[in-house]
């Protein structure tokens, strides 16, 4: 692509493309919003797809510099072919699995296509962090939850019963007081657990350290950091019902523990990386003063 194309004739070059994705995926989105996207746990589906647009209009101004004068890759073609047969078995049969992966598929074909190589490898990242958005097969997700679930209940359990709480667990299901709870999908499921890895993912994406250590580190501990969280959010729960009632235990204020989840992940992953910070300084430090010295 030429570097001196003015913008205007750049904005009418787009604008079809534009208008063909709109036609293409705006019922995809619809269906979506009113369907598995209304759920409490497939909610960070809209969140995931926003925030993924906002991280392609953020790159896209060095991408289309750096790719410029670079030529269109003819492999844009077949993955195009791919995504479009994905998108018509996904709409005719009502998939959303194959839909969301046409999505995605068709927006690199279309990148490769106009921009080449080049400009995929500069987004690879949006385009990674869209696969989050995707709601997963339901056995699959029911098969992995359960041992989440389970794991989490266990230690809230024991963490209110050491605490001095009266509480009690069979299965995933707490005892306090008078009152039973069920730690839901949406409490501590699969689907949870991701939306927490991508909001760490984002972080890394965001911060972007020099630091190595930092990255490896921090991707590796959001693991741990998403089970944490989990577990404070059914605590929450727990003794909101304990303190107030099983009404507000399930109304406002579960709506209000959820945002306890992802707060408390976001301090978590702040904390290591401030932690991380400081060792990385500490442990480099001789280095530097040695490096004075000489």
């Amino acid at each position: 692509m030429s570097a001196d194309i003015p913008a205007r004739a750049l904005a009418w070059e787009w604008a079809p493309i534009v208008v063909g994705l709109l036609v293409l995926f705006v019922p995809t989105f619809w269906a979506l919003f009113n369907g598995p996207w209304s759920s409490e746990d497939q909610a960070h589906g809209p969140v995931i797809l926003l925030l993924s647009l906002w991280l392609l209009w953020r790159g896209w101004p060095a991408m289309m510099a750096a790719s410029a004068t670079r030529p269109g890759s003819k492999l844009g073609w077949p993955l195009l072919l791919i995504g479009l047969l994905a998108y018509i078995l996904g709409r005719s049969q009502q998939i959303n699995l194959f839909e969301l992966l046409a999505f995605i598929a068709v927006l690199q074909a279309v990148l490769l296509i106009k921009q080449g190589g080049a400009a995929l490898r500069m987004l690879w990242f949006p385009f990674f962090f869209m696969l989050f958005m995707i709601p997963l097969p339901g056995g699959l997700v029911s098969l992995l939850t359960m041992p989440m679930k389970m794991a989490v209940s266990f230690v809230v359990e024991h963490l209110l019963f050491w605490v001095g709480y009266p509480i009690a667990r069979t299965g995933v299901i707490l005892q306090i007081g008078q009152y039973q709870l069920l730690v839901a999908d949406a409490c501590a499921g699969l689907q949870t657990f991701l939306t927490l890895e991508s909001l760490g993912l984002l972080y890394l994406n965001v911060v972007r350290h020099n630091s190595a250590l930092r990255n490896i580190a921090i991707a590796i501990l959001i693991i741990p950091i998403s089970f944490t969280a989990n577990v404070i959010r059914v605590i929450s729960l727990t003794l909101i019902t304990y303190y107030f009632g099983d009404a507000a235990g399930q109304g406002f204020l579960h709506g209000f523990a959820g945002m306890v989840l992802f707060m408390s992940a976001l301090m978590l992953i702040l904390a290591l990386d401030t932690f991380l910070q400081w060792w990385v300084g500490r442990r480099d430090k001789p280095a530097l003063d040695t490096a004075r010295i000489a």
